[in-house]
């Protein structure tokens, strides 16, 4: 009788609970998936913490991405893992440097569409000029997450002559945002429930650094910076005017939205205001330089569509309103609730 030869198939073109194991698998996985595209001096050491020289004045962040669904026109999870966080940095004036990232991932993810990602990472930290130089895998249960989860850290520094925060907006200061809103939310809404628009629209995922750095080029009075990703712009201003305490007054027919997420939202009963952004900004700066930061702006591919959308004011110090189109006040108040869960 010949000899009964039993064959073992793996897996190996999705991923396995024992890729989080700590063992062979889970160094194959660091070494060949993750790697090749993200490596550098700092990183290739391997070792337990990375050991960073940076000088000046340090700004620290950490987020989580938990988008569903994780590709989405425009980008990916993890082009929106590191845009976020070098935004967040950005948005004390911070010059973003370091990057960490901690993949969770569900069994039975295609090792394709984790190293697709994992590119993506590779391509939105070189428009950043950042560095992953820390990161750790896990491998959780099917159907215990969906599909995959990235955390962050970022650590930035910010010249010593910079000095931006959600406190510093003063009475006076213009509002300037760097585009239209609404577009992330709308676009991975319309992912998950398969809405289908007569032009393709995009997120406007974007690393915002390098236009922070060309605002400041044009102006140190820039006080405050925020990026309205969850709760959109209406939920930042709302933050913004209770850390300074102060009033805000913006205005209808200043603030520009595309066509598509403006009919989006009237379909869908959402106000555009409150719409996730993932590549635009808002800040407040003194007047006499308001419109010199807005020229600058406009000549950087991620602010061509700025504007000056309205100013801060005193009276009726943390309170947001807005002059309509019809000419009335409406009080625009922070989101309540999550109309767009799972958006970032």
């Amino acid at each position: 009788m010949p000899p009964i030869i039993i064959t073992v198939k793996t897996m190996s073109d999705k991923i396995l609970l024992a890729h989080g194991s700590g063992g062979r698998l889970a160094h194959d996985i660091i070494r060949n998936s993750l790697l090749p595209a993200l490596s550098n001096p700092v990183l290739a050491r391997l070792d337990d913490a990375a050991v960073l020289e940076p000088a000046g004045r340090l700004a620290f962040t950490t987020d989580s991405y938990v988008v569903q669904p994780i590709f989405f026109p425009g980008g990916d999870i993890g082009k929106l893992a590191v845009c976020g966080t070098v935004n967040d940095l950005a948005m004390v004036g911070a010059v973003p440097h370091y990057l960490s990232l901690a993949f969770i991932i569900e069994e039975g993810l295609p090792l394709s569409e984790l190293e697709k990602i994992v590119y993506s990472v590779k391509e939105a930290a070189k428009a950043a000029g950042v560095a992953v130089v820390a990161g750790d895998t896990k491998v959780v249960n099917r159907g215990t997450a969906d599909k995959l989860f990235i955390n962050t850290a970022g650590i930035g520094t910010i010249p010593d002559e910079v000095d931006i925060s959600g406190h510093n907006a003063r009475p006076g200061d213009m509002l300037i945002l760097s585009g239209t809103v609404g577009d992330h939310g709308i676009v991975v809404l319309s992912q998950r429930e398969g809405l289908n628009f007569a032009t393709e629209l995009k997120s406007d995922c974007a690393p915002l650094n390098g236009l922070v750095a060309e605002m400041l080029a044009a102006s140190q009075n820039i006080h405050c910076l925020r990026d309205p990703t969850r709760g959109g712009l209406a939920t930042t201003l709302n933050e913004i005017a209770e850390q300074s305490d102060v009033s805000i007054r913006i205005y209808e027919d200043k603030i520009p939205v595309r066509e598509e997420v403006s009919s989006a939202c009237e379909m869908l009963g959402l106000d555009p205001l409150y719409v996730a952004n993932e590549g635009k900004l808002i800040a407040t700066v003194s007047p006499d330089n308001a419109k010199k930061v807005l020229e600058q702006m406009k000549k950087h591919q991620y602010g061509r569509d700025a504007a000056i959308i309205g100013e801060v004011k005193e009276e009726n110090p943390g309170r947001v309103v807005m002059k309509t189109g019809l000419g009335t006040t409406r009080i625009i108040d922070m989101l309540v609730g999550e109309p767009l869960p799972r958006i970032c």
